[in-house]
């Protein structure tokens, strides 16, 4: 086993280091999602906590970590005659994004269940974190039927394994940690409210921090174990405080006025639901505990709160996370006890967040989670963009380009859809085959049975009970009588934005509706997990704005920044489009595309703009690629130009008011591919 880094010698990262060590003391704060740029040290200072945490009586030889005074009355294992428990030393298990679900919640072996009524159970990794930590790196990419089943299990403190009739169940209380890079997409909502506490973490600034990093990092390489012996010393005391720290917290008392500060803080940055009262209320308590006091401060409630609340007021995907800490201040000497005012007196903590000697405990940076108002320049107006080749006017830079516009408020979209039947990632657009949905069939299974389908396989043994010498009541089950249920549900695809940001559509009032409908796009692929992308064309050619990624925020931050300006290369945007989804097809041949192209249609700048626009649909068209186009012209004079280029590229076009759920246009608008409508 190797040597894991010692977590004294983490340089700086006092919120995160805070965050975890909070949690070693309280396990009942309920764990904490660290977000942050990558090599920022969040992985090694989660391997590193296990280190420091008390070891776990468990009854010896059960799987499931039952404890010897109350063992789990249900344990597959069980039941469990009083004996005398052992120690071991506390588990952190990984979670890999990639994982399947029976690695996740166990394995129960479906043959031997229906030929011999035994209920053989491999344990997962639920069960071997229970009453330690799970750890899930790149939290943020795991996929929605894992994230389902551990939200079912945080919220149970228990696994249930069910296969067509056949359920174990065992306890799975853990103390749950994430890691994840805020550029590579967000978490749903769901279980970003799973995690007690964030925290933000980046790569010091400072010239000789960094110079310490390293020199620390290259001492562990050359000699993991002698460079653990030189910070155990280090290592022991914090062990030490941290079992002291749990010792003190059952005497740790919250006032009532205290409490009226937690429910006043989280009423005031409207938060949903109570949860994040009673994570504020324990997360005091433990601060309290670990800076040795019996009492909870006012200190206490601010660093709470911003450790407990930032994920938790975000109202769209689009919110950066964080609190404003002058309306925090404010609202804690509101609603702050009225006599003996000594919480009170400063607001603000020191450094150390109550009392804390080492160990971090810094205030994490926090940034307004509010939208930058628009400046004077951002203003609707109806200016046209000036005419190419004439001067420049005051205002307006160089070129006939005219500063970004920003964007009208979302609006809730129509579904838009790939045709056809997918196997690609599991989200909620196309349809597709899946691990998860409704049963559409059988099949004989490849490799290991994952989904039975019940009535296939007894239908597929029934003919052979008599030759198998069947007798009693008991069916006679061979492995070629499985059958696996063939299941369909919902898949992700790649949403390629392809936005039209030329002198056409400068009018400042259409760009702003423009930016709008592409945000309430982005929005619809947040909630339905899809990778996006983003193309703009302008002047003379095209650039990738963004590739394809999995964060839809990096989406939108680059949409508010677009200018607007120039001639309208179409046909190079269209042929852009086409590269970036032809790389894509070479990485992720699964997943299918959807080109959505946000024009009037115009075409200009070089020799025969339109045809050569319709010939770079037509190679979309011939490669099979869903798309639909977003007509943005306006006016009482409609050229149908955006009608003519979806004809094109074979699909659909819809107005920006056919965009919106609630137009009265019609119905849900699957996009035509190519070939459906010829």
């Amino acid at each position: 086993m190797s040597t894991p880094y010692p977590f004294t010698a983490i340089v700086g990262q006092d919120d995160l280091r805070l965050g975890l060590l909070l949690n070693a003391v309280s396990p009942a704060v309920g764990g904490v999602l660290v977000r942050g740029e990558k090599g920022t040290a969040k992985s090694t200072a989660v391997r590193a906590l296990a280190a420091l945490m008390p070891e776990v009586p468990v009854v010896p030889g059960c799987r499931f970590s039952c404890a010897p005074g109350s063992p789990d009355p249900a344990c597959p294992d069980g039941p469990h005659a009083e004996a005398a428990g052992v120690s071991r030393a506390a588990r952190t298990v990984e979670l890999p994004v990639g994982a399947s679900e029976d690695r996740l919640v166990g394995a129960l072996d479906i043959e031997r269940a229906l030929s011999e009524g035994v209920k053989a159970f491999e344990p997962g990794l639920l069960a071997d974190a229970h009453r330690g930590i799970l750890y899930v790196d790149e939290v943020n990419l795991l996929h929605d039927h894992l994230v389902d089943l551990l939200l079912d299990a945080a919220a149970m403190g228990a696994s249930y394994v069910e296969r067509e009739g056949v359920s174990v169940r065992h306890a799975a209380r853990f103390l749950l940690v994430g890691t994840m890079n805020p550029e590579e997409g967000e978490l749903r909502p769901q279980l970003l409210d799973r995690f007690g506490l964030t925290v933000e973490v980046s790569a010091s600034r400072d010239t000789d921090e960094r110079v310490e990093v390293v020199r620390r990092r290259l001492a562990y390489d050359d000699d993991p174990e002698g460079f653990a012996a030189r910070w155990a010393g280090e290592e022991g005391a914090l062990r030490e405080r941290i079992a002291a720290a749990r010792v003190l917290l059952p005497r740790v008392v919250l006032s009532e006025g205290v409490l009226r500060q937690i429910a006043a803080t989280c009423a005031a940055f409207e938060v949903d639901g109570m949860r994040a009262d009673i994570v504020m209320a324990r997360t005091a308590t433990a601060l309290a505990a670990w800076a040795g006091r019996e009492e909870v401060t006012a200190d206490d409630v601010r660093q709470a709160a911003l450790l407990a609340l930032p994920h938790r007021r975000r109202r769209n995907p689009f919110d950066a996370p964080g609190l404003d800490e002058d309306k925090l201040d404010q609202t804690l000497d509101e609603a702050g006890p009225q006599e003996g005012g000594s919480d009170d007196d400063d607001p603000d903590p020191g450094p150390d967040g109550g009392g804390d000697g080492g160990g971090g405990g810094g205030v994490p940076p926090q940034a307004d989670g509010d939208r930058t108002p628009p400046s004077a320049s951002q203003s609707d107006d109806t200016s046209s963009p000036a005419p190419e080749g004439t001067p420049d006017t005051p205002g307006r830079p160089a070129g006939g380009e005219q500063q970004p516009v920003a964007a009208a408020e979302p609006f809730r979209t129509k579904m838009l859809s790939v045709p056809g039947l997918g196997e690609g990632a599991a989200g909620r657009r196309s349809r597709a085959r899946t691990e998860h949905g409704r049963t559409t069939g059988a099949v004989r299974p490849q490799g290991a049975l994952t989904k039975l389908h019940l009535a296939a396989t007894v239908q597929a043994a029934a003919p052979h009970q008599r030759a198998r010498g069947r007798s009693g009541r008991g069916l006679v089950v061979r492995r070629d009588d499985l059958r696996q249920a063939t299941r369909e549900g919902r898949e992700g695809n790649l949403v390629l934005f392809v936005v039209d940001a030329s002198g056409s559509m400068a009018a400042r009032q259409r760009m702003s509706a423009v930016k709008g409908a592409v945000l309430s796009l982005l929005l619809d692929a947040y909630q339905r997990r899809d990778k996006v992308g983003l193309v703009t064309f302008r002047g003379k050619e095209a650039d990738v704005a963004l590739p394809p990624t999995s964060s839809v925020d990096a989406a939108a931050a680059r949409l508010e920044s677009l200018p607007t300006g120039g001639r309208t290369p179409l046909a190079a945007g269209l042929l852009k489009a086409h590269d970036v989804l032809r790389v894509e097809r070479l990485r992720d041949p699964s997943r299918r595309p959807l080109l959505v192209v946000v024009t009037d249609g115009r075409a200009t700048g070089g020799p025969e703009p339109v045809a050569l626009a319709g010939r770079a649909g037509r190679l979309h068209r011939s490669e099979g690629t869903a798309s639909v186009v977003v007509d943005c012209e306006s006016g009482y004079v409609r050229l149908g130009l955006a009608g003519e280029l979806a004809r094109e590229l074979g699909g659909t076009a819809v107005t920006l008011d056919e965009l919106r759920a609630d137009s009265i246009a019609g119905l849900v608008k699957d996009v035509t591919a190519a070939g459906r409508a010829a």
